[in-house]
Protein backbone atom coordinates (compact mmCIF):
# COMPACT_ATOMS: atom_id res chain seq x y z
CA UNK A 1 0.00 0.00 0.00
CA UNK A 2 2.79 2.42 0.90
CA UNK A 3 4.66 1.86 -2.37
CA UNK A 4 1.51 1.96 -4.47
CA UNK A 5 0.40 5.23 -2.87
CA UNK A 6 3.76 6.82 -3.62
CA UNK A 7 3.76 5.66 -7.25
CA UNK A 8 0.11 6.18 -8.17
CA UNK A 9 -0.64 9.30 -6.06
CA UNK A 10 -4.34 8.39 -5.74
CA UNK A 11 -7.04 10.84 -4.70
CA UNK A 12 -8.35 8.41 -2.06
CA UNK A 13 -6.77 5.34 -0.50
CA UNK A 14 -8.96 2.55 0.84
CA UNK A 15 -7.26 0.10 3.16
CA UNK A 16 -8.00 -2.37 5.92
CA UNK A 17 -6.79 -2.44 9.51
CA UNK A 18 -6.07 -6.18 9.61
CA UNK A 19 -3.26 -6.85 7.16
CA UNK A 20 -0.26 -9.17 7.28
CA UNK A 21 3.18 -7.84 8.25
CA UNK A 22 2.16 -4.24 8.97
CA UNK A 23 -1.35 -3.43 10.21
CA UNK A 24 -3.28 -0.72 8.44
CA UNK A 25 -3.04 1.81 11.26
CA UNK A 26 0.75 1.51 11.33
CA UNK A 27 0.85 1.74 7.54
CA UNK A 28 -1.28 4.90 7.52
CA UNK A 29 0.97 6.50 10.14
CA UNK A 30 3.95 5.89 7.83
CA UNK A 31 2.00 7.08 4.80
CA UNK A 32 1.11 10.36 6.52
CA UNK A 33 4.79 11.13 7.05
CA UNK A 34 5.42 10.92 3.29
CA UNK A 35 2.02 12.22 2.12
CA UNK A 36 0.44 14.27 4.93
CA UNK A 37 -2.52 15.29 2.76
CA UNK A 38 -3.43 11.72 1.75
CA UNK A 39 -7.11 10.90 2.14
CA UNK A 40 -7.43 7.45 3.66
CA UNK A 41 -10.58 5.45 4.32
CA UNK A 42 -10.47 2.32 6.42
CA UNK A 43 -12.78 -0.45 5.22
CA UNK A 44 -12.79 -2.90 8.09
CA UNK A 45 -14.67 -5.47 10.15
CA UNK A 46 -13.62 -3.73 13.37
CA UNK A 47 -16.59 -1.99 14.99
CA UNK A 48 -14.89 -1.26 18.31
CA UNK A 49 -14.64 2.53 18.85
CA UNK A 50 -11.04 2.04 19.96
CA UNK A 51 -10.10 1.10 16.40
CA UNK A 52 -11.93 4.16 15.09
CA UNK A 53 -10.03 6.45 17.48
CA UNK A 54 -6.71 4.91 16.47
CA UNK A 55 -7.59 5.21 12.78
CA UNK A 56 -8.44 8.89 13.19
CA UNK A 57 -5.25 9.54 15.19
CA UNK A 58 -3.26 7.85 12.42
CA UNK A 59 -4.73 10.29 9.91
CA UNK A 60 -7.67 8.50 8.29
CA UNK A 61 -10.50 10.70 7.07
CA UNK A 62 -13.00 7.86 6.73
CA UNK A 63 -14.00 4.69 8.53
CA UNK A 64 -16.46 2.23 6.99
CA UNK A 65 -17.36 -1.11 8.53
CA UNK A 66 -17.62 -3.88 5.98
CA UNK A 67 -21.20 -4.83 6.86
CA UNK A 68 -22.21 -1.30 5.74
CA UNK A 69 -19.91 -1.08 2.73
CA UNK A 70 -22.57 -1.39 0.03
CA UNK A 71 -24.42 1.68 1.31
CA UNK A 72 -21.61 3.68 2.97
CA UNK A 73 -18.44 3.26 0.93
CA UNK A 74 -19.41 5.54 -1.96
CA UNK A 75 -20.60 8.35 0.34
CA UNK A 76 -17.35 7.97 2.32
CA UNK A 77 -15.32 8.36 -0.87
CA UNK A 78 -17.33 11.44 -1.85
CA UNK A 79 -16.76 13.03 1.56
CA UNK A 80 -13.05 12.18 1.43
CA UNK A 81 -12.75 13.89 -1.96
CA UNK A 82 -14.37 16.96 -0.39
CA UNK A 83 -11.93 16.76 2.52
CA UNK A 84 -14.69 15.91 5.00
CA UNK A 85 -14.67 13.04 7.50
CA UNK A 86 -17.06 10.11 7.24
CA UNK A 87 -17.78 7.34 9.74
CA UNK A 88 -20.31 4.59 9.15
CA UNK A 89 -22.39 3.41 12.12
CA UNK A 90 -20.57 1.11 14.50
CA UNK A 91 -22.34 -1.93 15.88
Amino acid sequence: MLEAAQEADPDVIITDISMPILNGIQAVRRLMVARPHARVIFLTVHEDPTFLREARKAGAIGYVVKRCANSHLLPAIGKALEGSPYVSPLG
